[in-house]
């Protein structure tokens, strides 16, 4: 894709035209969900991956299907069973022959991994072995097969899905694949009212229709303007703390002494800064704010927290530990 050019007033002014355009396109199909959409542009903006968690039926894939045709990007889907090989996602080799010399050959059939935006639809649904596939490709953005390395196309997101451990025929994702996620979001139900829209407007025989209104041109330049916003020293100190402070061996709050067996690394603290700069631009500001580390520190660290078997004895979530840490780490004066 073409190089980025630098940001005018004028064209500043378009990409944010274009993420207002992006959002309402997506809400002609996906009846409430604001955080859910709000933190899966954000990821968006920030280049990041995405991890969804909610109970079947919550439109999770519809959700992720609907950016993906609001996008004009190449856009697969995987869907993860107990039975899916490595192969199966990334791609094999296979032999083929030249009917000029007759001489054979391997070569390399490309998986459904090399596109822009990849939906792994139940991730959580297929043994680790296959879910490590996706390592290198969510930190790498690179595929190694047979000794040669194969770049994935530009941009590149991962999307995933996950129903909650404890339905049936689930598998935990490793730390180390998690930690690979930007946001974990969780999917709620939705309120009396927003159920009760969803039942009308997907009984009946009209469909609603989205456009592409973005391309992997705008995003890219999207993604370069977010790591422009500026952030002061005062809200990058409060994550540097925010962060040490998830680690029990040296945290001075006393549920993660309490609760976290293992804390977050520097990669949380990279994510927690991309994401808020993400937040403020999609609100149409220019500099992160305290307030855009606060509404994301959840998303960026819920899932980067291994809990204790005291918290769960005391039926305490990763979510109780964000709270206590924003409530016990004083914003620097």
């Amino acid at each position: 894709m073409a190089e980025v050019a630098p940001f005018s007033e004028q064209a500043l002014r378009t990409q944010l035209d274009r993420l207002t355009t992006l959002r309402e396109a997506i809400a002609r199909v996906i009846v409430g969900q604001r955080e859910v959409v709000e933190q899966l542009l954000i990821g968006l903006l920030a280049g990041g991956h995405c991890l969804l968690e909610g109970v079947p039926g919550l439109g999770k894939t519809l959700l992720v299907r609907s950016l993906g045709q609001a996008l004009a990007l190449d856009f697969r889907r995987i869907q993860f069973t107990p039975d899916l090989m490595p192969s199966d996602i990334v791609g094999t080799e296979i032999l083929e022959e030249d009917h000029g010399t007759g001489k054979r050959y391997f070569k390399f059939q490309q998986g459904p991994v090399f596109t822009n935006l990849l939906l792994a639809d139940e991730l959580n649904r297929t043994p680790p072995k296959t879910q490590s596939a996706l390592l290198e490709a969510m930190q790498e953005r690179t595929i190694s097969y047979a000794g040669t390395t194969h770049v994935l196309p530009k941009p590149f997101f991962v999307l995933a899905t996950q129903n909650p451990l404890e339905q049936a025929g689930t598998y935990p994702l490793p730390e180390a694949q998690l930690d690979r996620f930007l946001l974990h979001i969780r999917v709620d139900y939705p309120d009396e009212s927003e159920e009760r829209a969803i039942l009308a407007q997907t009984t009946g025989s009209a469909s609603a229709d989205i456009a592409a209104v973005m391309g992997g041109d705008d995003i890219l330049a999207l993604q370069k303007l977010t790591r422009e916003v500026h952030i002061g020293e005062d809200v990058l100190t409060w994550i540097t703390r925010l962060v040490r402070a998830t680690r029990p061996r040296t945290s001075e709050v006393q549920p993660v002494r309490d609760w976290v067996r293992w804390g977050a690394g520097p990669r949380a603290g990279q994510s927690l800064v991309l994401a808020a700069k993400a937040r403020a631009l999609l609100l149409g500001r220019l500099a992160a704010t305290r307030d855009d580390v606060a509404a994301l520190a959840p998303a960026v660290l819920r899932h980067r927290l291994l809990l204790s078997f005291a918290a769960e004895a005391e039926q305490r979530s990763s979510d109780d530990v964000v709270v206590a840490l924003l409530q016990a780490v004083p914003f620097p004066a």
